[in-house]
């Protein structure tokens, strides 16, 4: 019996769990399936548990073990964390979470209830989501809506310490679920649409003490660059890369949020993120390349110096916000197994890149409706644009309304994750298959108000039939290999396991099954509300289950979520979802599931 499964024994016998800190502590975790210990499921964002009791020839026999209420009504995204025999369980804001004892019905041990001022609701871009919990060194880790990081003891629920990572006053607010990536906990910052300056930052785990932050845009001391040894496709990115390409001080305003998932590889001692859209959304406004907006970033963990970085979409015209996970992956490219970053942008292009040089090697289109660029120059890494599709086509950003742009400003997929099984190696991915009418306008920057500048009308792509995709994907050749369409935009983050299934969930409520290989449905269920949160699983007491957070919201449930009628509110997702109403209602559940 390993360690690990002796610490597990122990757990059962006395109801709780406690790990002994050691700088394994997350490899430790990671490695045992029973338990669900990091956002994204491991330091690679795969996404893929190796559990197998439920598997395709059984999937279909599944059962509703247990619910439980989080009584809240807003959007649930992220998933809950199992740690040994508890669950940890958060909410939308105000950001509750529960510690829930699977030894004993669920019942709640501790819960912990932050007191936030309300007027950061208003300043939330697209819904007042939470995307999860972290756990390390025996602390839950929740990032608040008002920026604050806060570290519970984890079997308790007291505060152990509280930082600040920004000012909700002038839009800053944290969205993202941290990640525990060796003695540090990171977090990022929303605001792109308030013209905040993002950045990452790195807390120390025992005491919240800030250990470094890297800007997304500006000095070459705040975004933590070598000139000489920072790289972008194999370049130095020389002096003042993230200045230079803007006008004047602009860059001060700059955005490049950074709400998304983080992954780390141990071996290279990188973290991967991606940063978003620039500040405004009038690209005139701004012109240049708006470095680095838009940018994969591989930074040194310990130090937070960036190794390399990749602008995928220079001088954004669309807000194809770049904030979507980096899944890590050893694949046979071209005869050479090569340590891979797979990335599914929101402008609608797969990419997969050697993660220790950060060389592109693919990037296609992951929906064929794309129509904004034909392609991706692989020499320069630049798209290769279509100019009537230019939201900038007259020169002044004030009078042009760009018709039929595909993908829309959510992106082709956003932040919902996709799945990756070293088995089959493919990647599963929920998409959106959406595009827009496109307006910008002339905005004046002022601290805490919105400086978005476009007005937006969202529709199904041509074809008008479905306005999302399941896709499984190679990234070795950047080729869809099976999709199902969906009559909504798949917002739920997918599962995949070695039972040879894929799980995901649908806007509409639906909790699906399906052959990983063909893409075969094999089980559905309607939960209590439409999903945008992400399936997990675990085991308890030799069982396995998956579970399931229920309540619509985020960007494209927004008009339930929010009580919003305008076609043109929620920056044009209201008209875009309006149907959305006739098949689910607000809620707020978690749902788990196990065989009979």
């Amino acid at each position: 019996m390993n360690w690990l499964k002796l610490v597990a024994c122990a757990a059962l016998a006395i109801g709780t769990f406690a790990i002994p800190v050691n700088a394994d502590e997350q490899s430790e975790l990671q490695a045992d399936a029973n338990q669900w210990s990091s956002p994204t499921g491991n330091y690679f964002n795969h996404r893929y548990s190796t559990l197998d009791q439920i598997n395709k020839s059984n999937v279909g026999s599944l059962k509703v073990a247990w619910t439980f209420s989080t009584g809240k009504l807003r959007g649930h995204e992220g998933a809950p964390l199992v740690i040994g025999s508890i669950m940890y369980l958060h909410t939308p804001f105000p950001n509750n979470v529960f510690a829930l004892d699977l030894d004993n019905d669920a019942q709640i041990i501790w819960t912990y209830n932050p007191k936030q001022d309300p007027s950061v609701t208003p300043v939330m871009c697209c819904d007042i989501v939470n995307r999860g919990l972290a756990y390390g060194d025996g602390k839950i880790f929740l990032y608040q809506a008002d920026a604050n990081l806060v570290a519970l003891d984890a079997k308790t629920g007291k505060l152990v310490w509280k930082s600040n990572n920004g000012d909700p006053k002038v839009g800053a607010t944290g969205t993202n679920a941290p990640h525990v990536l060796k003695d540090k906990v990171f977090v990022g910052i929303s605001g792109g649409e308030f013209g905040v300056r993002s950045y990452m930052s790195a807390f120390d785990i025992k005491t919240g003490k800030l250990a470094w932050r890297g800007y997304s845009m500006g000095p070459d001391s705040d975004i933590l660059v070598d000139p000489k040894k920072t790289t972008h496709l194999g370049k130095p990115v020389g002096a003042n890369s993230g200045t230079n390409t803007w006008k004047g001080d602009q860059w001060k305003i700059g955005g490049g949020s950074t709400w998304g998932w983080y992954s780390y590889d141990p071996d290279l001692n990188l973290m991967y993120y991606g940063s978003g859209n620039p500040s405004t959304w009038n690209p005139v406004q701004r012109p240049g390349d708006n470095r680095w907006s838009m940018t994969i970033w591989a930074r040194d963990v310990d130090t937070g110096i960036a190794k390399w970085v990749y602008q995928m979409t220079p001088h954004d015209e669309w807000d194809y916000d770049g904030i979507n996970e980096m899944i890590l992956a050893d694949l046979k490219i071209g005869g050479k197994t090569r340590k891979t970053l797979v990335h599914f942008d929101r402008n609608g292009f797969g990419y997969t890149m050697d993660r220790v040089t950060g060389e592109l090697l693919v990037a296609e289109k992951f929906d064929p409706a794309v129509n904004w660029a034909t392609g991706i120059d692989m020499k320069t890494g630049r798209p290769k644009l279509v100019a009537k599709y230019s939201t900038d086509r007259d020169g002044k950003g004030t009078d042009v309304n760009t018709k039929g742009i595909c993908p829309a400003a959510l992106g082709t997929k956003d932040q919902q994750p996709a799945a990756y099984s070293p088995k089959t190696g493919l990647f599963y991915v929920p998409t959106n298959h959406v595009c827009m009418d496109y307006e910008p306008q002339r905005v004046t920057y002022t601290a805490g108000q919105p400086y978005v500048g476009a007005t937006l009308a969202m529709f199904p792509a041509p074809g008008g039939k479905h306005m999302g995709n399941f896709i499984a994907w190679d990234a070795t050749k950047g080729k869809i290999v099976w999709s199902l369409p969906e009559l909504f935009s798949v917002w739920s983050g997918a599962l995949a396991t070695a039972g040879d299934i894929v799980f995901y969930g649908t806007l509409e409520g639906y909790l699906k099954a399906v052959d990983s290989k063909t893409g075969k449905e094999l089980y559905k269920f309607k939960t209590a509300s439409g999903i945008i949160g992400n399936v997990m699983t675990y085991t308890h007491k030799g069982k396995q289950y998956i579970a399931i957070l229920s309540g619509i919201g985020g960007w494209a449930g927004i008009g339930l979520a929010a009580g919003l009628t305008e076609p043109s509110a929620g920056l044009g997702a209201v008209g875009g979802y309006a149907h959305l109403s006739k098949y689910t209602a607000l809620g707020g559940v978690l749902t788990v599931f196990s065989l009979p």
